[in-house]
Formats: C-alpha cells, structure tokens, sequence
C-alpha cells in the first residue's frame, strides 16, 4: 500500500514537472512569435509594403487541417483514459496524416504566391512575402517538433506503454499540440487582417 502511494505521488510530481517544462518552452515561444508580428506591424508602415496581398487559399485549407489535428488529438487524448486502444490508435494516425496535410497545404500556399508573381527573397521579393516566409517557415519548424513528438508517441503506444492510469505521454503531445494550433490560428487571423 504504501508503495502504491509513493509510485502514485512520483508519478504525479513527475507530471507537473514534464508539464511546467513544456508550459515554460510555450511561453518562450509565443514572445518569439509576439516579436515576429511585431515587427510586422511596425513594417507595414514601409513605403515598398504590399497593400492589396491576398493569403493564399491553401492558407486557409490548412487552418482547417490544424483544428482537425487538435480534434484528433484531444479524442485520442480521451480515448486512452478510457483504455480504448484501438480508437487511440486510428486517432493518432490521424493526427498525423493531417499534420502532414496541412505541412503540404503550406507549401502549396508558398508555391501560389510564387504564381502570383511574388517571391519570398531576392529582386522579385518584397517585404511583406519575406515577413510571410519568415513567419510561417518558423511556425513549421515548430511544428516538425510536433510531428517527432507525434511520432514517438504512436511508437510508444504500439510498444503499449500508454493505458488509462499512465497517458502523460499523450497528454504533453496534446498540450504541444493545441498550442501550436491557436498559434497558427493566430498568426492567419494577425495574416488576415494586418495586410
């Protein structure tokens, strides 16, 4: 009994660390992200800034893929806390594909503002693609550390070490997860309407 105890409140302290840790890692990376769209706001007074740019529709395809990505995490999330492996399972490899959806999507996005004539570095270039490049490129960086993390995931859920008493695993993947979906959320919306 009270070795139970002991290995529930390491379990538990072990939690709230891995937790803090990766609320800290967000936190750091959401001023990275303030700092960005700051300095966009602040160039949008350049004289060379582009008044009529228009998002590209994968742009908008994509914002739609992440959210799923949130849904399918967050029921996979549920599911394994009630030990439904099988639906844990299909819900992760679904999180993934539509992580590497919307990883297409964005290069589609690149590859549609390259067609309207407008180019993210050198002569044809102008301030507001190569401040969208930035942002997004940066934004997919982070979200190759999602992908990994996802990855290992779906390999420790095959190797069976997630169930309804042990899902912190799944619970930090979630947690990265979702904030790196109301981050792209919020850097379409700041994209969208600070043109």
């Amino acid at each position: 009994m009270e070795m139970t105890i002991k290995a529930n409140d390491e379990q538990l302290r072990k939690s709230k660390s891995a937790k803090l840790i990766l609320l800290f890692a967000m936190v750091s990376m959401t001023m990275m992200f303030a700092g960005l769209t700051s300095a966009f706001v602040v160039s949008k007074s350049r004289a060379d800034w582009l008044k009529d740019f228009e998002l590209p529709s994968a742009f908008y395809y994509s914002t739609a893929v992440i959210i799923g990505c949130s849904i399918t995490f967050y029921l996979a999330k549920k599911a394994i806390q009630k030990d439904k492996r099988s639906e844990v399972t299909a819900l992760l490899l679904a999180t993934l594909a539509l992580g590497v959806l919307f990883v297409v999507l964005q290069f589609q996005g690149f590859g549609q503002i390259v067609e309207k004539g407008y180019y993210f570095t050198g002569q044809g270039s102008s301030i507001t693609t190569t401040f969208l490049y930035v942002v997004t490129v940066t934004h997919l960086l982070h979200l190759a550390g999602g992908l990994i993390s996802l990855l290992i995931i779906i390999y420790n859920h095959f190797k069976q070490k997630y169930n309804s008493t042990q899902t912190l695993g799944i619970e930090l993947g979630a947690m990265y997860w979702h904030f790196l979906d109301l981050l792209w959320v919020y850097l379409f919306l700041f994209l969208y309407f600070f043109k």
